[in-house]
């Protein structure tokens, strides 16, 4: 490939940013604007012009599917063998210089790096043998701790506690790092950090690489941490030329340490002349683009640029208001059946939410109406890990011979009964040939162990002495306090999401309250049972896709379902009163946007089961912040009982709908009555004469339905 074909097809900004001579750059790139093309071509075209040799390239990535998918661009575009260049993740080019100069690290040649779980068994082992008490320092807490203060840059010497609490955890900060050294092992934080200081000490070895790589890219610069940062400074020193490919609207992991500063102070460090910015959008249509830009500039803190397309404005932004979660559940599943009906593959759609228990009362309509679907980068509600151990404790209260839901829990959350005393019940539950539940209660063991098989045997029978009489939510709740669960997760850093699983599980006995002929609670276990059943699409097959909007970032689709748009939800109510976090979470909305291409919609409700309550909603900022004229409101809700006039983006009057109404009488808004389906409203009318038709909301089982008109008798009005 000759350099002019190379650059051809290029956008003149594209062009700008591939052929910058050596000199440190900042390439904004938003969403859908050809960043990996500019990246891989970037590197093709230093390569091909013989500015630099395949060695003297550094580009790091924040995952391996980038790296790879760089590689492989790099090997269509030219006739060259990329396994010698260095083209990574952070952590794996920490690893490869670590491998190289282990001695001088002070690593064995042999050393063994752990992953997030690995970590995790060795701090329960650590706090084990120094005889800590794990509830006062809880595990997963010392391990947020640790790499927490890593990803900063600093040893347990280096921090300095502000209280008794963080002297202790920084004494097993301490403690864990003379572990890992005796056990040759690393985790993915000390990666980084033993580079770092590796390179920090050893001049020779700095002088070295920063004389070898002369070209530095980064993929995804507003991602980088404080040490990542610190790093490629100290890498590059002042003759390489760092080449930062980012997007500062779609910074959107401060909680694990992402600091979005860094693009501003690169800016400022390096004096860079060229900020070029890839503003043209080859995703999306221009309605989707100009409601993300509108959103965006809400933002005091940013960088500034402005999406757009040649490929036109496309539809407005559809936006449906449920009454509850149960109506806005079903309009996503019926829209999505609609839209399947007209050709689109369910793969091509995905429901973006902002928390994961949200999915719940999705996937429970999707399972009653046999779509298929998968959940991306996370578990189906009923496969989650809290919901398995909740789930496990209510089997055992129903029936307690449940073998396999006593061994989930009779040590979690831990309570001293350990795997030998397991091992000793289960023999003897084989001797007798009794459950596990009866051998427990025929003692298991003396001492400690001993007392604590009799602690949780009256742990369950207490429970259900306590669940005679209460309703099947009030057993769930009962038991969510009893057991520890809701202790045990809000004891950690991370522990909310899970907290919110456990939350929503009460929801779903109210739900199945309403469905079921059996009440009991045996009939929602099975009831459960059957939703975590294999419902989730295998691998390859047409799908709807569900995620979180952290783990949609990346990914783009052809119809966008972004759900829950309430205040207190999203944006989340543990960043509303943070300037900061509020404006994170605007970044996360930014993100949703633009991963539609052709069909985008929001929704809320306006109440919303919460730990069995109902809570009712204000509509979020959000969407007063989209220009009215870009939404298309299906429907106006009729305000829930008690609301005292919701309304969720301003002025109701404000939202646009049909003002003409259309020739055969009918219009939105209006009471109809179907032969089949019974009493509904319009919520939507589309088409004339003989195509004319209407979307009908009739509730209930029915749903939303789209009805021709061309039997007029079918559908008469309703008083």
């Amino acid at each position: 490939m000759t350099s002019r074909s190379l650059l051809e097809g290029l956008n003149p900004e594209q062009l700008a940013a591939v052929t910058l001579p050596k000199q440190a750059a900042l390439i904004l790139a938003g969403a859908g604007s050809g960043k990996t093309r500019v990246l891989t071509t970037r590197i093709a075209w230093l390569l091909q012009t013989g500015q630099v040799s395949p060695q003297g390239i550094l580009a790091v990535t924040f995952t391996n599917k980038a790296a790879k998918e760089m590689l492989t661009r790099i090997s269509a575009m030219l006739p060259i063998n990329t396994r010698g260049m260095w083209i990574g993740t952070f952590h794996g080019i920490c690893n490869r210089l670590l491998r190289a100069h282990h001695r001088e690290a002070g690593l064995p040649e042999a050393f063994q790096i752990m992953d997030s779980q690995d970590q995790l068994s060795l701090i329960k082992r650590l706090l084990k043998a120094l005889n800590i008490d794990d509830e006062k320092y809880p595990a997963k807490q010392l391990q947020h701790f640790i790499n927490g203060n890593k990803e900063a840059g600093l040893r347990a010497a280096q921090v300095v506690p502000y209280d008794d609490f963080t002297k202790r955890l920084v004494e097993l900060y301490a403690a864990y790092e003379e572990q890992c050294q005796r056990e040759g092992a690393v985790d993915f934080a000390e990666l980084l950090l033993r580079c770092f200081e590796l390179l920090t000490r050893n001049a020779m070895l700095r002088d070295h690489y920063r004389e070898r790589f002369q070209h530095i890219l980064v993929d995804e610069f507003q991602d980088t941490n404080k040490l990542q940062y610190l790093w490629l400074k100290l890498i590059a020193g002042d003759q390489a030329a760092i080449f930062a490919v980012g997007d500062d609207d779609q910074s959107i992991y401060a909680f694990r340490g992402a600091q979005v500063g860094n693009m501003f102070d690169f800016e400022r460090d390096y004096q860079v002349k060229n900020v070029i910015k890839l503003e043209q959008n080859y995703r999306s249509f221009g309605n989707i683009l100009d409601a993300a830009n509108t959103l965006i500039q809400h933002n005091g803190t940013r960088l500034g640029k402005n999406l757009w397309t040649s490929a036109g404005s496309g539809q407005p932004l559809r936006v449906y208001e449920g009454s509850t979660d149960l109506d806005e559940a079903a309009f996503l599943v019926e829209e999505v059946k609609q839209l399947h009906r007209e050709g689109l593959a369910l793969q091509n759609m995905a429901i973006l939410y902002r928390s994961n228990a949200q999915s719940r009362v999705i996937e429970h309509q999707l399972f009653s109406t046999g779509v298929p679907y998968r959940v991306y980068g996370g578990l189906r509600f009923f496969e989650r890990q809290e919901i398995k151990h909740a789930l496990a404790y209510l089997r055992l209260i129903a029936n307690n011979d449940d073998d396999g839901a006593l061994l989930r829990v009779i040590n979690f959350p831990t309570r001293g009964i350990g795997a030998r005393t397991i091992e000793s019940i289960q023999s003897n539950a084989r001797l007798s040939r009794a459950s596990l539940w009866q051998a427990a209660c025929s003692g298991g063991g003396s001492g400690r162990s001993g007392a604590a098989v009799a602690q949780f045997v009256n742990l369950i029978e207490d429970m259900r002495r306590r669940s005679e009489g209460l309703t099947l939510p009030e057993q769930v709740d009962m038991m969510l306090d009893q057991s520890g669960l809701r202790a045990f997760y809000h004891s950690e850093k991370d522990g909310q999401d899970r907290l919110d699983n456990l939350n929503e599980l009460i929801n779903a006995a109210m739900n199945y309250l309403a469905e079921a002929d059996d009440r009991s609670l045996t009939g929602f276990l099975a009831h459960a049972s059957l939703e975590a059943g294999d419902h989730q699409a295998d691998a390859g097959a047409d799908a709807l896709q569900l995620m979180t909007v952290h783990s949609a970032k990346g990914l783009e689709f052809d119809a966008v379902f972004i759900t829950g748009l309430e205040e207190g939800l999203f944006p989340h109510e543990n960043a509303s009163l943070d300037p900061a976090g509020l404006e994170e979470e605007r970044r996360l909305m930014y993100v949703a946007i633009t991963r539609a291409r052709q069909k985008l919609y929001l929704t809320l409700s306006q109440s919303r089961m919460l730990h069995g309550q109902t809570r009712y909603n204000v509509g979020s900022r959000f969407l007063i912040e989209i220009p009215a004229n870009l939404l298309h409101w299906l429907n106006k809700a009729q305000p829930a009982p008690k609301m005292g006039g919701f309304a969720p983006a301003g002025n109701s009057s404000a939202r646009p709908t049909r003002s003409a109404q259309a020739e055969h009488g009918f219009h939105i808004g209006q009471s109809v009555l179907h032969a089949k389906f019974g009493v509904g409203v319009i919520i939507d009318c589309e088409g004339s004469g003989g195509g004319a038709h209407v979307q009908v909301n009739f509730g209930g089982s029915h749903g939303i339905k789209w009805l021709t008109l061309r039997s007029v008798d079918m559908l008469t009005a309703s008083s």
